[in-house]
């Protein structure tokens, strides 16, 4: 069981800690922590799905993996960036997966080395919790919560079944409530 990011802090320093060891995995991290999206649905994207060939696309566009189910996000100013930044020491073509690994043609990272790198990243940051691929995904939907976003709309675009599952699935801490209670102070 994986935890998201709670803490800011830890989240700009994973950030940082990325973006100076390699573009690319600082790039998946984004992708992750910007989207909502599984992992498999993350390595399944092509260059093309970012990049138009001059600048990062307004909207990215997929059908889930997972649950086949149509999926649009746009791209938020820190991903842009991002794209930005690995798209300016890219060689590549269009069509070939955005996230390549460096040991087979034209095939994307597996999840294994993503979940490796991104437990690295914590590790060197100083996150004791357990995180991996899918901690990115959470990581979204609890900022999103802590931001104010109704568990409506949170739970619509983790694209569950219920608000009962996006709690469970967010790890609500007692913290959370009690911050809600202090929020509305009637």
């Amino acid at each position: 069981m994986v935890s998201p990011i709670r803490e800011k802090k830890q989240l700009e320093a994973v950030k940082g800690y990325l973006r100076g060891r390699n573009k690319r995995d600082f790039l998946l991290f984004m992708v992750g922590i910007s989207s909502a999206l599984r992992i498999s649905d993350i390595l399944r994207l092509k260059v093309k799905d970012v990049w138009n060939g001059k600048k990062p696309v307004e909207y990215v566009d997929l059908h889930e993996k997972k649950t086949g189910k149509y999926k649009r996000f746009p791209v938020t100013p820190n991903l842009n960036k991002a794209i930005k930044e690995y798209m300016a020491e890219y060689n590549g073509n269009p069509d070939d997966y955005l996230f390549v690994s460096r040991v087979g043609k034209n095939k994307p990272i597996s999840r294994q080395y993503a979940n490796m790198m991104l437990n690295e990243a914590c590790d060197m940051v100083g996150i004791t919790e357990p995180f991996g691929s899918h901690g990115m995904r959470k990581t979204w939907g609890y900022w999103a919560f802590k931001g104010g976003i109704s568990l409506d709309y949170v739970s619509i675009a983790l694209n569950h079944r219920s608000i009962a599952e996006t709690k469970r699935y967010l790890g609500l801490l007692q913290e959370d409530l009690d911050n809600i209670y202090l929020q509305v102070n009637l």
